[in-house]
């Protein structure tokens, strides 16, 4: 019976092989061997070809054969899971329909599951690991620094349940924008005759018409990922990307994908559209106000590419409480969100609330600041004594709060695409218009 795994051993000693992001070869702990990936892409080629074709015939074959009216797994539990023996134990190995390498827990050997990604499951590109397990760890040290509202227990008492680092399924989408807006533009200035206020307000029909190029814009195809937290670790360098191989895999978790391109389509589309009419709206300056009166984008998606990005999966307990963190398996950004210390908080809006009292005394009643015949409760009074201070504690605590949870889901695809290019853009003067207002001696 054919193997439908894969295991990638050391040719010097038969251990296991890792993929070391470091060096970019396949290492041996055992005996310190290193290889490179297309030596290792080229010895199993062969037995990897080989599970590939005997997974996918079980599939088929399996898909012939009637439902078993008693399974030892209820419905719920074995729909998606598949059973796999590993090649140096044979130990059993059962994984959900999404995993494409593992590790076996009874010998440690990577393993490779065949048709997983192959055929036209196969991905066009892998961006290997370049940091490893302790680069995780100690990221998420220094993660933990310059948190103000963080409570001091948790850097000591918080412990690390888990990391992994995995291969998560991408989308990468290009796409060509095409964008048209008009606009009302205004240039107004202002000048006193007499008792009164003359505003001369000059007006133009502002039109502008361009493109723009969108190249490998990210969406996870994993329903096991948070999108929040896939999204804020980027961007990735694509210069790294490489032509897909199996030999990258051992030593990391590998999924394939659950959410195809189309599915995943639309939150990409949504993050071209904003960049694309903001770009837009940026070529609008000059003038003292600007008013759309009509845009139109429209996000042609022309490409989808499949590929696999590296990503380090770590979760903590706290207090009875789960915290998931993710890195950057490239380029090391580390996102997640944090407890906050209600005490701290407390104390700081305290701190907060008076600093922004003696702000607003000083700048708006200036020679009359902390005079108690001001410290009054009528309408302008609350807005400088109680109102003003109020926004500065919001501002601050927001910003702060804000440190901790920086796992957010992504609204632009800015850093994928290029300038606009601008084939339109006049600027036509419409007409003047002047208003007279009646100045009163108690707005000097």
């Amino acid at each position: 019976m054919a193997e439908k795994t894969t295991n990638y051993q050391c040719p010097a000693c038969t251990g296991p092989l890792l993929y070391d992001g470091a060096s970019g070869k396949l290492v041996c702990d055992y005996c310190g061997s290193a290889y490179d990936v297309k030596d290792i892409e080229a010895r199993y080629a062969k037995k990897q070809a080989a599970a590939d074709t005997a997974a996918e015939g079980d599939a088929k074959k399996a898909a012939r054969l009637p439902r078993q009216d008693n399974p030892v797994w209820s419905e719920a539990e074995a729909e998606g899971l598949n059973s796999y023996s590993c090649p140096t134990c044979w130990a059993e190995l059962v994984c959900d329909e999404t995993t494409a390498a593992t590790t076996c827990p009874y010998c440690g050997n990577p393993t490779v599951l065949g048709g997983k990604l192959s055929g036209k499951l196969k991905p066009e590109y892998i961006l290997p690991f370049k940091l490893d397990k302790k680069a995780a760890i100690a990221q998420l040290t220094r993660y933990y620094k310059g948190k103000a509202f963080l409570p001091k227990a948790f850097k000591s008492q918080n412990h690390i349940a888990e990391i992994q680092g995995v291969y998560v399924p991408f989308w990468l989408y290009d796409a060509k924008a095409d964008a048209r807006g008009r606009y009302e533009g205004q240039n107004s200035e202002s000048h006193r005759e007499g008792d009164y206020m003359v505003t001369t307000t000059q007006h133009y029909d502002v039109r502008r018409e361009g493109s723009a190029a969108f190249a490998k814009v990210p969406v996870d195809g994993s329903s096991k990922m948070p999108n929040t937290h896939m999204d804020a670790i980027e961007p990735f360098d694509y210069g790294d990307l490489k032509s897909f191989s199996t030999a990258y895999l051992p030593g990391y978790l590998a999924d394939r994908y659950d959410e195809d391109a189309d599915a995943c389509a639309e939150r990409a589309y949504r993050r071209m559209y904003n960049s694309t009419a903001d770009a837009l709206h940026a070529t609008t300056g000059g003038y003292s106000e600007i008013h759309p009166i009509s845009e139109n984008i429209n996000v042609d998606m022309t490409h989808a590419h499949y590929a696999l990005l590296p990503v380090w999966m770590l979760h903590t307990r706290w207090k009875e409480q789960d915290f998931l963190f993710a890195m950057n398996g490239q380029t090391g950004r580390m996102v997640g969100e944090l407890p906050c210390s209600k005490p701290k908080l407390v104390i700081a809006s305290v701190l907060f609330f008076v600093i922004g009292f003696v702000l607003s005394q000083i700048l708006f009643m200036g020679g009359n600041a902390f005079d108690s015949d001001y410290l009054t409760f009528d309408v302008e009074g609350i807005l400088i004594n109680i109102v003003a201070p109020l926004i500065i504690v919001v501002i601050a605590d927001v910003l702060l709060v804000g440190q901790l949870k920086t796992a957010n889901e992504a609204t632009h695809a800015d850093c994928y695409c290029g300038e606009l290019d601008l084939t339109e853009k006049p600027d036509t003067f419409s007409h003047t218009e002047t208003t007279v207002v009646m100045k009163d001696d108690k707005d000097d």
